[in-house]
């Protein structure tokens, strides 16, 4: 999944930017969850608690994000001398 870079450097603008494409990004995710055999109600609030659970370390940890592991099988073999080199 890709994610749009911000297209403005202005807050308020890059605040609504974020907002449409978090939004988009989370209707993929929703219909690919109902596709795999989730309700729309049990993935949104399992999102919500994600999100914030994320938002919460955020603030405890600044650039926790950036820490997190790389779980992208492709990724992990980079560098490895694996096919996908």
């Amino acid at each position: 999944m890709s994610f749009p870079p911000p297209r403005s450097e202005e807050a308020t603008q890059r605040l609504q930017e974020s907002r449409l494409a978090a939004r988009m990004a989370l209707e993929a995710v929703v219909a690919a969850a109902n596709e795999a055999g989730w309700n729309t109600w049990e993935i949104t609030d399992a999102l919500v608690d994600a999100a914030l659970h994320l938002k919460h370390a955020e603030s405890a940890d600044p650039g926790l994000a950036d820490d997190l592991p790389i779980v992208d099988a492709v990724r992990e073999q980079i560098g490895h001398g694996e096919q996908f080199d």
